[in-house]
């Protein structure tokens, strides 16, 4: 036998060398399953002598299946080509477009995407008058997209309306959709799945071919795969029952996208002769990060028991560090990253932050870009760059001065106005004449004749923004822009979609909502223009380098797959991690999915994993004083490393008056005994002397103090007035008298 198998673990080889019958690998964390995998197939067409045009391997990402193509070719060599490596949606795509005729398709399908979607169901809810704003269309596809998930046929979900009038509503439009999908020769990509399967019960004689040219089958991340999928691999290994599903039911966390925890927990049901091997030993992780998962995740009921556990060194504690705000979150860890790699021979993509929401990565994007630290978000975009941010932006610049051609153009026709491209176009025609910007052209609507009645369309939006330009100097920022958002809709009609999408888009307005807060607060003169010079600064993250050695950014949904050095996950406190739709839910497998996310993010980090947290944090432009999240006391305290002791780990009092809110908002979370130094050793500058700051401008130094992991210098700038910050966030340059 070939000697590339001494490499693997007890438990490996086991899973490698069971080829018969159904096999249900439990792999943990770390635990090399991919590699479990690929040797797996190796052993199959080297030992066992199956021809590799018999084995086929299912992965949910193009990049998990063209990082095992890759992983197959080096240790198989030849004849690998012949083996069936590809996604769900991929494999279904091939058998259809050979076969789909047999169910009334031209086999020259068109795949929409959701765009195509949005379209046409745009055009069919026209069709059937269901009212938009009742029923909005990415909810309808939601709907539908669900179903398809569950196998549930339009004729099935009309039965299942009950009389329930707004079933009836959906069921005529899940009935159309699939309609005019047949009509326009066209699938979407759940149909990809559900059409295959359509096809093997329809034609038998097409699954047994595809039975007997599969007759090896292993899936990947298993307990990710939702009902129809399920059916699709279990009529696939209906006649050999060579199934091989490998998947962490602790690491299931994608509910939300339809993923059924069941198929995993109740593998051996469904095949009663199955064997289940556990594999448990961690090459990832230190003792303590691993003791601190197997601690919080044992809380769950619905699992499969297993415990992690590795021969790696113990490795530090768990770090966990409570601020008053998040703003001292932010700035802490951003500070303890760049102490890393100035002391400890880190680099910048050794370190990850992790958090619930999308809207979290805002205040660490700011730290990073004053910093001058490089980062890069993973599953998702700039926090300015985002559509709705974009949208709510737009209306400010319109409102401040009404220049910006682009600003004004983009929301023209936020909310829907009916002005057409024609009537725009014309508008445009007509400032170019007149040499004036285009706001300027709309404000003289009724003088453009070539446009007629549309100019009554153009009228409101004028008036509106004329009217809150009229507000800006007696009203505050914080009002401008909750005006803008209750006069235009905008949050009601991502409410009225009640989608994970438009959930997080309303996550992400509140948080710009306590970005424009944050600034009056810290600003004596705060002005709209000074606000969106800010933001701008902020924003302006393109020319930077891009370079692979930056921070990462993440979701702790997108984390999954990945690992680091050093992990902080951000926001530990409940309400945010676990959420408050979470904490009251009747549906206590709810908050078991959030806490396998936390394990989740837990079992990222490889040497040292930083827990924070804040007291006190801003939601929507409004302080909300939150415990300590119940996940991290569920972390024995002997794991954990907390810098100011017991009382760090307590929860917050559920009542807090104003006076101790106060007291802790001045207070610095990680401020160590301070030690006024004259003349630091680092710094290219001491008190006395004229610095310069890339947004406050000039100003004196009137103090620095030692805080012990970094110098707190108090400046005295000549417009900004005295600001307090720490010199490595700074960046402070000395200016010559």
């Amino acid at each position: 036998m070939s000697s590339i198998y001494d490499t693997l673990n007890a438990e490996q080889k086991e899973a490698v060398f069971h080829t018969e019958g159904p096999l249900l690998i439990l792999a943990g964390a770390g635990s090399g399953k991919t590699r479990v995998l690929t040797h797996r197939i190796a052993y199959l067409i080297e030992e066992k002598g199956i021809n590799p045009w018999n084995i086929m391997a299912i992965t949910f990402t193009n990049k998990a299946a063209g990082e095992m193509r890759e992983r197959v070719d080096d240790i198989v060599g030849f004849g690998s080509e012949s083996i069936w490596v590809s996604t769900f949606h991929s494999t279904c795509v091939r058998i259809l477009r050979r076969y789909i005729d047999r169910i009334g398709y031209d086999t020259n399908f068109t795949i929409y995407d959701s765009d195509d979607q949005k379209t046409l169901m745009k055009d069919i809810c026209k069709r059937l008058n269901i009212d938009t704003k009742i029923y909005k269309e990415k909810s309808i596809l939601g709907v539908i997209s669900s179903s398809k998930d569950e196998l549930v046929t339009p004729e099935e979900f009309e039965l299942n309306t009950m009389g329930d009038y707004s079933k009836k509503k959906l069921a005529a439009a899940y009935k159309e959709y699939q309609k005019m999908l047949r009509s326009n020769n066209a699938l979407d990509f759940d149909d990809l799945i559900v059409k295959t399967i359509e096809l093997f019960r329809t034609c038998p004689d097409i699954l047994e071919s595809y039975q007997d040219r599969f007759r090896y089958i292993m899936v990947d991340e298993y307990q990710d795969t939702n009902t129809a999928q399920f059916t699709l691999i279990s009529l696939l290994a209906g006649k050999y029952k060579n199934l091989c599903v490998v998947g962490d039911d602790d690491q299931s966390i994608y509910k939300f996208r339809g993923a059924n925890i069941r198929n995993i927990l109740d593998f051996e049901k469904s095949y009663s002769h199955a064997k289940v091997i556990k594999l448990e030993q961690n090459y990832r992780s230190t003792r303590n990060i691993l003791h601190a998962a197997n601690d919080v995740i044992r809380h769950n009921i619905g699992r499969k028991k297993k415990t992690l556990w590795t021969d790696n060194e113990e490795g530090t504690k768990i770090q966990f560090r409570q601020f008053q705000n998040a703003y001292e979150e932010a700035e802490f860890i951003v500070g303890d990253i760049s102490r890393k790699v100035r002391e400890d021979d880190s680099s910048y993509n050794d370190c990850a932050i992790l958090y619930r929401t999308n809207a979290q990565s805002r205040i660490f994007e700011e730290k990073f870009v004053y910093a001058n630290i490089p980062y890069k978000i993973v599953g998702g975009v700039n926090f300015y760059a985002r559509k709705e941010i974009k949208d709510i932006l737009a209306y400010l610049k319109t409102i401040d001065n009404g220049k910006d051609d682009l600003a004004v153009k983009r929301i023209i026709n936020v909310p829907k106005r009916g002005i057409g491209a024609t009537t725009l176009g014309r508008v445009q025609d007509y400032a170019i004449e007149n040499e004036i910007g285009f706001y300027d052209a709309l404000k003289e609507a009724d003088q453009i004749a070539s446009i007629g009645k549309s100019g009554l369309k153009i009228h409101p939006f004028v008036t509106f923004i004329q009217t809150l330009r009229s507000k800006v100097p007696h009203i505050s920022l914080e009002e401008l822009i909750n005006e803008i958002i209750e006069s235009t809709g905008y949050v009601k009609e991502l409410e009225a979609e009640n989608s994970e999408e438009a959930l997080g888009r309303i996550e992400n307005i509140n948080e710009l909502v306590t970005k424009i807060v944050a600034y009056e607060a810290d600003n004596e003169a705060p002005t709209l223009s000074g606000f969106l010079e800010e933001v701008a600064l902020v924003a302006d993250i393109d020319s930077l380098d891009a370079e692979s050695n930056h921070v990462v950014l993440m979701t702790l949904h997108s984390a999954k797959g990945l690992e680091f050095p050093h992990v902080y996950m951000a926001g530990m406190e409940d309400g945010i991690f676990p959420s408050y739709m979470t904490i009251s839910s009747d549906d206590p497998t709810d908050l078991e999915e959030e806490r396998r996310l936390c394990y989740v993010g837990i079992t990222r980090a490889r040497e040292n994993l930083m827990l924070t947290a804040a007291k006190q944090r801003m939601i929507r432009g409004e302080t909300q004083y939150n415990r300590v999240s119940r996940f991290l006391a569920e972390i024995p305290k002997e794991l954990l490393d907390s810098s100011a002791g017991e009382e760090k780990i307590q929860d917050m009092p559920k009542s807090m008056v104003y006076a101790q809110a106060k007291s802790l908002f001045k207070t610095k979370a990680f401020e160590s005994k301070p030690k006024p130094v004259e003349k630091p050793v680092g710094l290219d500058y001491g008190i006395g002397d004229s610095v310069k700051h890339i947004k406050f401008g000039t100003g004196v130094v009137t103090g620095i103090v030692d805080g012990g992991r970094d110098f707190e210098v108090t400046v005295d700038f000549d417009k900004a007035g005295t600001k307090k910050m720490f010199a490595s966030f700074a960046k402070l340059k000395k200016v010559d008298a």
